[in-house]
């Protein structure tokens, strides 16, 4: 047999308050209802209490049960909370991205582990198709990707503007063309593509990067811009991942000609909505990104700006 949920309730109301009279009273019941749930316990566990005139004592299996009483009230709390995701600073936060945004928004999740201790930060690099996938397949929670997704099982929003830059070393003056000829292309897996976006709204008639002198290459994203600080070359890059070099002062943006803006879009299952927890964790990211985007429930203490 099962202990039904009010029995239990009144043993561990009549525990508390050290009687019967006083259990019953808080519970609306009468007194002989509240001693008929505890004799059905006791026929299934022993002996729980010890009545005596004006108080009751627990028996050691009185003590185990109210024990058990008490872990099982937490971990239904916990339960709630988890599928609610009401608890914004305990749990994981699941979040996939591209190479050039994860860059940039990595060490803002550990600002937020480190502020809340509770928060486990679980966050992968992938291309704007994996991200898609792994949302999809529900392996996190949230992704951002530069490609609306036209799945409807996905809802894509509007989270943050990403600029293509053309990237210099910090002493390196362009006026035109001739100039990224003299400096030669520092190209990655993306360069080439992403330059000659760039240069059709900037330069008038450019024979393409394909004619331009390559000066290096790397497919490690965090490492594209180290040739460019040492002057060996220029590069062209989301503006997210030029902001995560740690050396800023080597290196500088080339302005002029209309900007190229890409979206990223915020993607989660269009299911069921995103967790009180990631919605908080994104106000925290949004809000050091300059998005307009914001935060449906109230955000966690503002991370300091640094």
């Amino acid at each position: 047999m099962i202990a039904k949920p009010e029995w239990l309730r009144s043993f561990v109301t009549t525990a508390e308050l050290g009687g019967f009279t006083k259990a019953a009273q808080r519970l609306n019941l009468t007194q002989a209802a509240v001693s008929q749930h505890i004799r059905a316990l006791e026929a299934q566990f022993g002996p729980l209490l010890i009545r005596r005139p004006r108080q009751v004592e627990l028996t050691p299996a009185g003590r185990a049960l109210l024990d058990y009483c008490a872990e099982a009230d937490q971990a239904a709390q916990r339960l709630a909370a988890r599928l609610a995701g009401q608890d914004a600073a305990c749990g994981e936060v699941g979040l996939i991205t591209p190479g050039s945004v994860g860059l940039f928004l990595y060490p803002l999740l550990l600002d937020l582990q480190q502020a809340h201790p509770g928060l486990v930060v679980r966050h992968r690099f992938a291309p704007d198709a994996e991200v898609i996938e792994a949302v999809l397949a529900n392996r996190y929670e949230m992704g951002l990707t530069a490609r609306h997704p036209d799945d409807p099982r996905l809802t894509g929003t509007a989270f943050a503007q990403e600029p293509l830059e053309l990237i210099v070393p910090a002493g390196a003056n362009v006026t035109g063309w001739s100039d990224l000829e003299g400096l030669g292309f520092i190209d990655h897996p993306d360069g080439k593509a992403m330059a000659n976006r760039l240069f059709s709204q900037r330069f008038r008639r450019h024979p393409g990067v394909q004619v331009l002198p390559v000066r290096g290459f790397s497919n490690q994203i965090s490492l594209i811009l180290e040739p460019v600080a040492r002057g060996l070359g220029f590069t062209v890059l989301p503006r997210y991942a030029r902001r995560a070099f740690a050396r800023q002062e080597a290196i500088r943006v080339s302005e002029g000609g209309t900007p190229v803006v890409d979206t990223l879009w915020l993607i989660h299952r269009a299911e069921w909505p995103l967790s009180a927890r990631a919605s908080h964790v994104l106000g925290q990211i949004a809000g050091r990104m300059g998005s307009t985007w914001t935060a449906p429930a109230a955000p966690l203490p503002t991370l300091a700006d640094g």
